[in-house]
């Protein structure tokens, strides 16, 4: 094929790939360019995950009657001059290509208005031709619709994620920007319901408020470290103390100069500033905006200006990792006891006397697998409920070995538990051990997957519902996902805003000190998992993930032999649900070895 120059119509369509990914990337750019027009309100509106309708309102400058067609050619833009001003970007956006790229693959429609004219401009586009013109009446400001994403780009389409997590990708990042200007209201509105609302007041907490709810914010505490007057680089924002993690990443975010970034460098300022305060494994709650002069960094690196290059990097660095650490020695709570949940138990088995109660410290509790619940005539209000006891004798009668070929584990003999995390046990051909954690977890995920093939997820009602707020994201899986989350045990109902109801949970979570963070948590891992599987399959992956012993929970003899004896009749029991191994085996030839027998 000979070089020659692309058609128009391919070349926007290939720009417009680089700069709108999805519908929360259109979300993006039109924010920003609210956020540089001077908007202090700016209102969102989607259907069908921003695929069918996406509408950004704001009160900005509006753009003159005379610029409206230049707005929508490439390089167009009024944020940069010369090249000079590409050294010392002050504005969120700058190259000129978000309009016309968001108008090539969709059809468009701005309604403008500045201040000092009378009457504003209607423009429609279709697939970034302009189909209408025409002068309106408007209020001061933009309102810019765009329907049916990507309709001349088919083969984008399927690349789409569903609607509810096209939703929840929108909601991230209008939560996020209404995170980095505390002083802007922001209003997220989904299939005509409203999302997020923050009141634009200016206090981070209000907008931590409205994003994460009061669980959340109230473990924040706020930072401002006013920019050095040698360097200029400064951070401000808010951080979460010990008691507030979770098991990702997601809620680390970071903006530079208001702008959202991410950045590996600062992910380790954080890791390394909260080393020794937060468990091994979670994440902490850190919204952070650095202050850097414009002109020690380069925001021209990456199509959607989601990655940032400084001039001093080690700078940074250090100023964000000693803020962090700074804070959390001084400020940081003690951490207090997690809320006793209560829960309804109707055990059948007649009056007898009550065992003192378990402890309710999230970090101290005894998780009692294999022990019975306190007996009692009647239904009785508990800490937490055990399951039912097992009829089985400390030690069980060897199962067959399995088949050659198969998955199934040998008969094993337990011996004890090491590091509060292993179970060593003694089988056929060597010294097995086993990860509690791992191994719980692949028992739980068969069990739930066999139940739910069978409609029978046991479920644990609690004596009185528990509300929970939850993020955006969160919401609108919720939302969508609320039959899925009943079938796997979860009796979940909206409640007015992001508050839910928690009716019920899933048997295998009532051992959990707070069962609305593992709501929290499930819903979570289902969102961020990549693994294709359909959103039941996640649910149920992560339920059991979050239902299953932990590393550091102590087990006796007998809850050790339980777990093994249950682990042995697993059909993949080498593995858990997310691929780590359950098992690792020290072979009788490489114990000889050792021990120099051979």
């Amino acid at each position: 094929m000979p070089i020659q120059i692309l058609p128009p119509d391919v070349a926007n369509k290939i720009a417009a790939g680089e700069v709108v990914e999805r519908p929360a990337s259109v979300v993006k750019e039109l924010i920003e360019n609210a956020l540089d027009a001077g908007a202090t309100d700016i209102r969102v509106e989607i259907a069908k995950g921003g695929q069918s309708l996406i509408r950004v309102a704001d009160n900005g400058c509006g753009i003159p009657a005379d610029e409206v067609e230049l707005a929508f050619q490439h390089h167009a833009t009024s944020k940069v001059a010369d090249a000079d001003d590409l050294f010392a970007i002050q504005t969120l956006g700058f190259r000129g290509e978000a309009l016309p790229s968001i108008a090539a693959v969709s059809r468009v429609t701005m309604l403008t208005r500045p201040r000092e004219q009378a009457a504003g401009v209607e423009l429609r586009l279709e697939g970034g031709r302009v189909v209408a013109r025409r002068t309106a009446a408007a209020p001061a400001g933009t309102i810019l619709t765009v329907e049916d994403l990507f309709f001349n780009v088919p083969a984008r389409r399927k690349f789409l994620r569903t609607v509810a997590t096209e939703t929840s990708l929108i909601a991230e990042i209008v939560s996020h920007y209404a995170l980095a200007y505390p002083d802007r209201r922001f209003t997220l509105i989904s299939e005509g319901r409203t999302v997020l609302q923050t009141a634009g007041s200016g206090d981070l907490k209000d907008a931590l408020l409205a994003v994460y709810g009061l669980d959340v914010a109230r473990h924040m505490l706020i930072l401002n470290e006013p920019p050095d007057p040698q360097t200029g680089i400064g951070v401000s924002g808010a951080i979460g103390g010990p008691a507030l993690h979770r098991a990702n990443r997601k809620y680390i975010i970071f903006f530079v100069n208001g702008r959202v970034v991410r950045s590996p460098m600062l992910t380790t300022a954080i890791a390394q500033a909260y080393q020794g305060v937060v468990p091994t494994g979670r994440h902490p709650f850190v919204v952070l905006n650095i202050h850097v002069p414009p002109d020690q960094i380069d925001v021209n690196v990456h199509p959607q200006k989601l990655e940032i290059k400084f001039a001093r990097s080690d700078e940074v660095f250090r100023v964000v990792q000693r803020a962090v650490r700074r804070l959390l020695v001084e400020e940081a709570p003690v951490h207090q006891f997690s809320r006793t949940i209560e829960v309804l138990d109707e055990p059948e088995t007649p009056p007898a006397p009550t065992q003192p109660p378990l402890s309710t410290d999230e970090d101290d509790m005894r998780v009692q697998l294999f022990t019975p619940p306190p007996p009692t005539g009647r239904p009785t209000r508990t800490a937490w409920t055990p399951p039912p006891p097992t009829n089985r004798p400390h030690t069980p009668t060897p199962t067959p070995p399995p088949e050659a070929g198969g998955t199934k584990l040998p008969p094993l003999r337990v011996l004890g538990q090491t590091m509060l995390t292993y179970i060593i046990c003694e089988g056929p051909d060597g010294l097995y051990l086993i990860d509690q954690h791992t191994a719980h977890e692949r028992v739980l995920l068969e069990r739930l997957r066999k139940q739910r093939a069978q409609q029978a997820v046991p479920s644990q009602r609690l004596l009185q519902p528990l509300t929970i707020e939850l993020t955006p994201q969160q919401m609108a899986v919720v939302e969508e996902q609320r039959e899925a989350l009943l079938h796997l045990g979860f009796d979940v109902e909206p409640f007015g805003g992001l508050t839910v109801l928690v009716r019920a949970i899933p048997d295998v979570l009532k051992n959990r000190p707070d069962p609305a963070a593992a709501l929290a948590e499930v819903i979570d891992g289902a969102i961020h998992d990549r693994s294709g599987l359909s959103w039941e399959d996640r649910l149920v992956m992560y339920a059991a993930c979050r239902g299953a012993v932990k590393a550091g929970d102590p087990l006796t003899h007998e809850e050790m032999v339980d777990l093994i004896r249950q682990l042995e009749q697993t059909d993949l029991s080498r593995t858990c649900a997310h691929g780590r191994p359950t098992v690792v085996r020290l072979s009788v030839e490489q114990l000889e070895r050792e021990f120099g027998r051979r």
